[in-house]
């Protein structure tokens, strides 16, 4: 009701950010802490996802994969290569959080693509809960194996010493807003594909202008694939840059 009466104020038919609305599953209209809603349902399709792909099509170990045993693996080598590049030997330890935190994102996204599917890394919620425990946990481990030594990640001891100051301010600055330039790189960029589909499929419906609103949607939706693989790369990726910062903060 209150979008019916929200299009016959502003004149639009259509709504693209109804999309990205957190309903309770089991009716009401109220959302508290525990109330389950679609964003719990698509989160948890999106733990079976990762645990049919990681888990149960790679249980037979065969020498002759399966092609679900074949993505598995991909996987597992595409994460394992991109913390020994980025942040050592050191790295490779914390493996299972990123490979856990890049599964979760790139199914979410994909899965966030099916039609009648709620993307739940489109919500700042979401994806500042994870960008808050990277930023959490490699500031913790930076001090508990460095101790106060963590805090020559913010002094640039190869800059110029009356620049250094300056420079540590600017470092200071940027090491805390990197939770939310985290998350919102991700839940931006999620959000703006979905809406700008919608709204051309809002367009198709016209009959004059349909076959280029359909063109226009193909074309929005192969990129939109593409975005769900490289957000997730990026997400994690990151998280392995800040993971090196506190393995090795000094510069």
């Amino acid at each position: 009701m209150a979008s019916e009466a929200q299009g016959e104020e502003t004149g639009l038919v259509f709504h693209p950010m109804d999309q990205f609305v957190v309903n309770p599953l089991f009716g009401g209209d109220t959302v508290m802490w525990y109330t389950p809603t679609n964003v719990t349902l698509w989160m948890a399709l999106t733990v079976l996802a990762v645990f049919a792909l990681l888990v149960l099509g790679t249980s037979r170990r065969a020498m002759i994969p399966t092609r679900m045993q074949s993505v598995g693996e991909l996987a597992y080598g595409f994460i394992y290569r991109m913390i020994e590049d980025v942040a050592g030997k050191d790295g490779v330890k914390y493996f299972p959080y990123i490979m856990t935190l890049f599964m979760f994102i790139v199914f979410s996204n994909f899965l966030g693509l099916l039609p009648m599917a709620f993307t739940t890394t489109s919500h700042i919620a979401v994806t500042g809960v994870l960008a808050m425990a990277v930023f959490l946990t490699v500031t913790i481990l930076g001090f508990v194996k460095h101790g106060l030594g963590f805090l020559g990640v913010f002094w640039i001891s190869s800059a110029p010493l009356i620049l250094r100051p300056v420079l540590a301010l600017i470092e200071i600055i940027s090491y805390f807003v990197r939770p939310l330039s985290h998350s919102i790189r991700l839940a931006g960029n999620m959000m703006a594909g979905h809406a700008v589909i919608k709204v051309f499929a809002a367009f198709a419906a016209i009959l004059a202008i349909s076959p280029f609103a359909i063109v226009a949607i193909t074309a929005i939706y192969a990129l939109e694939v593409l975005v769900a693989f490289i957000q997730a790369y990026v997400f994690a990726i990151l998280t392995c840059v800040y993971l090196k910062d506190a393995l090795h903060p000094h510069h």
